[in-house]
C-alpha cells in the first residue's frame, strides 16, 4: 500500500528530519571528541575544529549514501 496525501508528506518530513539529525549528531560527536582531545593536550580549539570538519564530511557522506539507496523508494513498493 502506497502512502498518499498527508501520510506521504509526513513520511517525507520524518525521513528528512532524520537525515538532518544524523548530520547534526555526526558533527557534534566529532566536535566533542576534538574538544576533549584539546583539553587533554591543552591546545587551542585545533582539534575541535578538525573534529567538526571531519564530522561534517562523514555526516554528508552518510546522507549522500542514504539518499542514493532511498532513491528507488518511489519506483517500487514501500520499504520498512
Amino acid at each position: 500500500m502506497k502512502p498518499t496525501g498527508t501520510r506521504f508528506a509526513l513520511r517525507e518530513v520524518y525521513r528528512y528530519s532524520g537525515l538532518g539529525c544524523t548530520f547534526a549528531a555526526a558533527v557534534l560527536l566529532f566536535m566533542a571528541g576534538g574538544w576533549l582531545l584539546d583539553g587533554w593536550l591543552r591546545v587551542t580549539p585545533l582539534f575541535s575544529i578538525i573534529g567538526a570538519l571531519i564530522g561534517a564530511a562523514l555526516g554528508s557522506l552518510s546522507i549522500y549514501r542514504r539518499l542514493l539507496t532511498g532513491s528507488g523508494d518511489r519506483k517500487g513498493g514501500d520499504r520498512p
